[in-house]
């Protein structure tokens, strides 16, 4: 084999050596791919995560099977009525943690305040409401009549006195948090779904007494 490399100054030697480096890498893969090292296709994520959890639960075969295995995965009822009663204790309570978006901060506590502390004509919405049903349902015509007065009229009543109550609460709201942005629609409009409440079905509960003055 000299005669092909005529003219080189590469020893025998050196080539001697790198031939017996390259039989010792071939058979140290061959002997990876026997022991079953990268010789074979590297595992999916998929598998490797399925076999870290284990095997997988067959499908249930029928919708009481279906039920069955969905409150076992949701825990015992107890405990969840138990989570649920707390929940909603901590959101009579005013917890901000536990709250809706629109009921949170310091802004809209002050509001509830506001409209808590005083009664209002606002309050008996949802009687009126029952009340229009009843004269709907009575196929009398002079019921009829009065209660469709009564009605517009009170319901009047209520636009007016929630607009007043809506601007009144804003301008408060606004002296009492100068550093705040308050938007004046969004701010009344709280207020007036507020007071159009049933005071015992409030949420979360009134922190005062109707009557009691609000700084």
């Amino acid at each position: 084999m000299n005669f092909l490399r005529r003219g080189s100054s590469v020893p025998e030697s050196t080539v001697v050596d790198d031939d017996v480096e390259a039989q010792e890498v071939v058979s140290v893969g061959a002997d990876k791919r026997q022991n079953g090292g990268k010789g074979r296709p590297t595992r999916s994520r998929r598998e490797a995560e399925g076999r870290k959890r284990g095997p997988v639960a067959p499908a249930p075969k029928t919708q009481r099977e279906a039920i069955k295995r969905a409150k076992s995965m949701r825990g015992d009822k107890t405990d969840r009525r138990q989570a649920a009663a707390d929940r909603r204790k901590r959101m009579m309570a005013g917890d901000d943690r536990v709250l809706s978006v629109r009921d949170r901060g310091p802004v809209k506590a002050y509001v509830r305040d506001l409209v808590d502390s005083r009664r209002h004509l606002m309050g008996l919405f949802m009687p009126l409401a029952i009340l229009i049903f009843i004269t709907v349902v009575v196929p009398v015509p002079a019921v009829q009549n009065i209660g469709s007065l009564l009605c517009l009229c009170m319901l009047a009543a209520m636009v007016v006195e929630g607009t007043l109550l809506g601007r009144q609460i804003v301008a408060r709201v606004r002296a009492k948090f100068p550093n705040e942005e308050i938007r004046g629609f969004s701010t009344g409009w709280y207020a007036f779904t507020r007071a159009t409440q049933i005071r015992k079905l409030r949420m979360p509960a009134p922190r005062v007494s109707a009557g009691t003055p609000v700084n």
